[in-house]
Formats: C-alpha cells, sequence, structure tokens
C-alpha cells in the first residue's frame, strides 16, 4: 500500500531538509512492505546535565514517528562526548570526563520519556560498540572517508584557511558519529541544521559497510529566549522541561510576539490548521498576549505530567499565578531595550545597572541591591556578585518604574 500523503506531510512539519529528497516516502513504503518499523535515530552527546526544549524540536518529531508505528532510537553518545564534536565552533572543544559523562547521561535518561514513549523507544550508549572497538576496527573506519572530503565541512574549512589548528581526533568525530547509524542499523536520522556534515557522512560510512544509506531529516535550530542565539545553557537564555512550572510559564510569556510563532511551529504539538487559526486570530486583533499564554499552558501542561497526569491543574496554577503577579505589578506598555557589551567573563550586576542606564553609579546600584529595590525578570536581587554573560536578555528593574531590556553581546 503506498505512503500517505497526511502522513508524510505531518512528519515533514516544521523540517528544514529530507535528504534525499524522496528518500523519506521510499523508507514509509519499504517499512510496510516488509511489515515492520523505521529505526529512527537521534543522537545526544551529554554534555550538560538537563534536558532543554532545544533538545525537544528532535524529540516531538521522533514521538510522532513513534505515533505512527516506528521505533526510536535515543542514543546517548558517552563515547563521542569525550572527543567533543566542534560542530559550529572555531576551536578544538573541550572534551568531557568520563565521570562528567557518566553523571550526565543518568539524568537524561530520566528526562526523556517526559516526551518519548518507551514501549516504543530504545535508550543506547555508543561506548557499547566503541568500547569494544579494536586499533585495527578504528583504522578501517578511518579508511572509510578521506581528509579532503572532510576538509569541506564548514568549519574545518575556515579553521584550516585561517590558520587554527584542528586535532586527528576531531576528524574522527564525524566517522563515530556514522558508524552509530552502522551500529544501530538506522534507516532515518534526525539532528539539527548544524549536524547535517555529520548526518551526511552516516550515509556514506553505512554504504561502505555495506548497509542501505539512512535517510536524513534535518530540524531548524530553536532560538533561546533572546530570540537571536541557540538556545544554551552555557547561554543562560534557556528553558528546561525540568523547571519549576511558574519559572517555565514566565520564561514563556517573556519571548517577543515574533519569537512566539518560532516556538509554536518547532514545540507546539497542536495540528496546523488550529495553528493557522491563531494566526488568523492574531491577525485579526487579538492580543498576542492571550495566543502567547495558550504556549505557555500547552508547554508546562505536557512537562508535568500531560492531561492524564495531572498537568492540566500545574499549568493552570500556573497561569493564575501569573496573571496574579502581572496586574499586582503591570509592565509598561512601552520598554526600551540596549544592549551592554561583556568580556568573556561576565558582567556584574552593579555594572549593568550603571550601564543600562538604570543607576548613575555603580556604587548607587549597590545601595539600591542592599535596599532591595533591584528586580531582574520580575524577580527581586540582592546579590552584587550576580554576573552576566554573552547571549543573554533580561528585564531589569529599579524602584517602580524604571525598566530595561538587556541584551549582552560580546566585546569587540
Amino acid at each position: 500500500m503506498p505512503v500517505n500523503e497526511e502522513e508524510v506531510a505531518e512528519i515533514r512539519r516544521g523540517v528544514d531538509e529530507v535528504i534525499p529528497g524522496d528518500g523519506l516516502q521510499q523508507a514509509l513504503d519499504r517499512a510496510r512492505r516488509e511489515r515492520r518499523p523505521l529505526r529512527v535515530k537521534a543522537g545526544f552527546d551529554p554534555t550538560a546535565p538537563d534536558l532543554h526544549l532545544g533538545h525537544t524540536v528532535l524529540l516531538n518529531k521522533m514521538r510522532m514517528l513513534q505515533e505512527l508505528g516506528h521505533r526510536a532510537i535515543f542514543l546517548i553518545g558517552d563515547f563521542t562526548g569525550m572527543i567533543g564534536d566542534p560542530s559550529g565552533k572555531n576551536a578544538t572543544r573541550k572534551p568531557l570526563s568520563r565521570e562528567q559523562v557518566s553523571a550526565n547521561a543518568e539524568t537524561y535518561q530520566a528526562q526523556v520519556f517526559k516526551i518519548l514513549d518507551p514501549q516504543r523507544t530504545e535508550v543506547r550508549f555508543n561506548s557499547e560498540w566503541f568500547g569494544r572497538m579494536s586499533a585495527a576496527d578504528m583504522v578501517r573506519l578511518a579508511g572509510s572517508y578521506t581528509v579532503a572530503r572532510m576538509l569541506e565541512r564548514d568549519d574545518f574549512h575556515k579553521r584550516f584557511r585561517g590558520g587554527h589548528s584542528i586535532a586527528v581526533h576531531e576528524f574522527l568525530y564525524p566517522l563515530v558519529q556514522g558508524y552509530d547509524s552502522v551500529a544501530l542499523e538506522a534507516d532515518l536520522e534526525l539532528g539539527g541544521t548544524d549536524q547535517k556534515f555529520n548526518l551526511l557522512v552516516g550515509r556514506h560510512v553505512q554504504e561502505a559497510y555495506g548497509q542501505p544509506r539512512q535517510v536524513v531529516i534535518t530540524l531548524p535550530i530553536l532560538e533561546g529566549l533572546d530570540g537571536v542565539q541557540k538556545m544554551s545553557k552555557s547561554l543562560d537564555n534557556y528553558i528546561g522541561i525540568n523547571e519549576p512550572p511558574g519559572a517555565m510559564f514566565g520564561k514563556l510569556m517573556s519571548i517577543s510576539d515574533e519569537l512566539m510563532w518560532r516556538y509554536f511551529e518547532l514545540l507546539s504539538l497542536r495540528p496546523l490548521d488550529e495553528l493557522r487559526g491563531l494566526k488568523r486570530e492574531a491577525d485579526q486583533g487579538r492580543n498576542p498576549r492571550d495566543i502567547k499564554f495558550e504556549l505557555a499552558f500547552e508547554l508546562v501542561e505536557r512537562f508535568n505530567g500531560g492531561r492524564a497526569g495531572g498537568g492540566t491543574a500545574v499549568a493552570r496554577a500556573a497561569q493564575e499565578a501569573f496573571v496574579a503577579q502581572f496586574q499586582a505589578g503591570a509592565l509598561p506598555d512601552q520598554i526600551p531595550e540596549t544592549t551592554v557589551a561583556c568580556a568573556p567573563e561576565g558582567v556584574t550586576l552593579p555594572s549593568v545597572l550603571k550601564a543600562a542606564g538604570l543607576t548613575k553609579s555603580t556604587s548607587e546600584a549597590m545601595r539600591l541591591l542592599k535596599q532591595g529595590g533591584v528586580r531582574v525578570d520580575r524577580e527581586r536581587v540582592e546579590e552584587p556578585a550576580l554576573r552576566f554573560y554573552a547571549g543573554a536578555h533580561h528585564l531589569f528593574q529599579v524602584g517602580k518604574r524604571r525598566f530595561v531590556h538587556v541584551r549582552f553581546t560580546g566585546e569587540e
């Protein structure tokens, strides 16, 4: 039976690219002919202990494929995490220790089933096969790709042309990720657009080992709360899926109206017709804040047990608390914005207040902090040593009426 066009359209929702273009339809047709589920792989390096909404873009797509009857393989790169993927970096990334990798991987397992169906999920670790691989096996793997092809990768190419060092072990990362697809016999691999090169290497490595090439699906990178940079814990622009409901709700309400639609597209599980309906309502004058309530409610509900697990009551309480706080101290309609440049070690809160024009001096800022007259993202703060880093975006308030949105940038 030929593949259902609506099914393909739903899988392609929010997708950046499918490689090859007709590969998804062919893979689904093959799975139906062979009466077996597709093996859908997505790899995660445990570089930080918490999963955030940026990770869920891939996980939501895996869950969708599970609901269509396919099998998800949540691969934890405990071996590759000790190499360090340099994707998008212009310098060698520091690898993690085995202890760091193990601790982070453990928390991943506890969080991932907030999204995936455990009955249709394999949680795997690539140390399963690389821990047994001999030196001869690694040499064979290295022989499946050329240095010239490796230097086609954008970040490697820029570093090579710029005279920056590239460690030999970094060339191994795409090959090791590609071999994961061999070990798992993946039919389809999901990844962010920044992983496209590595995903395509996986197709090449599978062919070298006598397997059919996997279909590659790339998904967009979710911007963080600042609406500019990739959501990242290191940039403090993230929303963790384990955050307290009130904090998650408040952060989602803080995003811009424009970014709200991006979050709806990549994070909401609502049918496409419903999202189009919300946009029509916005065009007809519905308050964007009320539409944003629906986004925040949906995500808080989902990550706190869902409708069946008490998530609805949790989300309702979070919304009521937010409304009460908003009504108690409503924000002005127009809040000025400014940027503050900061060194790699960050910038302290008193310096931010002075640079943003909220105080005349750092000594005045120190005095206001002691008096409890400073808020960051509506929360009172009193710690002058608090630091902020490039990529972050926060609302600063001094007294009752002075507000400034501050975006932090790196030094020129």
